[in-house]
């Protein structure tokens, strides 16, 4: 893309459906179609929007939340599947690029996982939360490093980051050394109180300010019908207002328009991406301004598997070569083969250890 592109972009902050199956979905589908016709070609949702943030995991204890977390899993969205086609569908007939939070089931575990759609449909980018938080911990796996990838988009190089891994200074550096123009940051809102809010504000600026980038920041929405639901004691509903800060900021890290604090609606501005380098022309900090000889960063962005597997060739006992010559000397030259193969890779394994 060009340095002198403007590039409109929506952050939405909306409440999502705690009741219908589906209903989340249906709301993000709106939105994305509300957003298009306001001219946005990137479209941002909070954390685990689909179906819901578990709420209900920060302020009851684990041994009542049983039947809520079956409830998420029952509802939980599995990649690729039936929500990442419909949301993939729009994202290619509106020409957008969407970056959706949701709580992802992979057979018997579920993940805090961010989505990328570019916007000729594709699934650019499945990355999972590396480290949940707190009572998180209770409800996610861990994502691995494989997720700490920028990614090219139709509107330009994307990253992204949930929540608390904001606080994670190394896996934002992983961001910043593959040059993303665009953060996309996630937040649950509707916790805590105004002080997240503030918490959230000051990491989002402070990230578009040392990677110079744009960043895109949605948090989530609660009615108070919905907190009520939510839990019975008003003691505890106060842990589920505030944190709301919606906000887009420049690689300046200035608000680009006023953030949204309260209530729903969608957040819209247009980035001028020739900001990006009178910025970097400044301080690019993996850049002029890095020092790789004396400080640097090692990722391992090897997926995590729980078990792999390993094809090892082994002479074949029905051609096991015999002594002298004639007929016989094709099989003793496979069974040399065969046993330069294992050699090959026995010496393989020793210099991966």
């Amino acid at each position: 893309m060009t340095e002198k592109a403007l590039v409109r972009v929506a952050a939405v902050q909306i409440a999502p459906d705690l009741e219908t199956p589906g209903g989340t979905v249906s709301k993000v589908l709106a939105a994305l179609s509300e957003a298009a016709e306001k001219g946005a070609r990137l479209v941002v949702f909070p954390e685990t929007f689909i179906p819901w943030y578990p709420y209900f995991s920060f302020v009851h204890p684990p041994v009542v939340t049983g039947a809520e977390h079956i409830r998420l899993y029952e509802n939980a969205v599995v990649v690729p599947g039936p929500v990442t086609e419909a949301v993939a569908a729009v994202a290619k007939r509106r020409n957008i690029v969407v970056v959706l939070g949701v709580n992802e089931r992979d057979h018997g575990s579920l993940y805090n996982t961010q989505l990328v759609f570019d916007a000729d449909g594709r699934l650019v980018l499945k990355r999972r939360k590396i480290t949940p938080t707190f009572h998180e911990r209770m409800i996610w796996g861990q994502g691995d490093g494989s997720g700490l990838a920028v990614v090219n988009t139709a509107v330009g190089r994307i990253g992204a980051l949930a929540c608390w891994e904001h606080y994670n200074p190394l896996a934002r550096y992983a961001l910043m050394a593959q040059h993303e123009e665009i953060h996309v940051a996630q937040f649950p809102g509707s916790m805590v109180g105004p002080i997240f809010a503030d918490q959230i504000e000051v990491t989002i600026r402070h990230h578009a300010l040392e990677s110079g980038c744009f960043v895109v920041n949605a948090t989530g929405w609660l009615t108070e019908e919905q907190i009520a639901k939510i839990s019975p004691d008003e003691k505890l509903r106060k842990a589920l207002r505030g944190g709301y800060m919606t906000a887009i900021v420049s690689p300046e890290g200035a608000h680009v328009v006023p953030p949204l604090t309260q209530g729903e609606g969608i957040l819209t501005a247009d980035l001028d991406m020739g900001l990006i380098v009178k910025r970097k022309r400044m301080m690019d900090s993996v850049g002029h301004y890095a020092r790789p000889e004396l400080l640097k960063l090692v990722l391992d962005n090897r997926p995590a598997r729980p078990m792999e597997t390993e094809a090892v060739s082994q002479p074949n006992p029905f051609h096991a070569p015999l002594n002298g010559s004639g007929p016989h000397e094709a099989d003793d030259a496979e069974g040399h083969a065969d046993r330069a193969i294992d050699q090959r890779a026995a010496v393989a394994r020793g210099q991966a250890r």
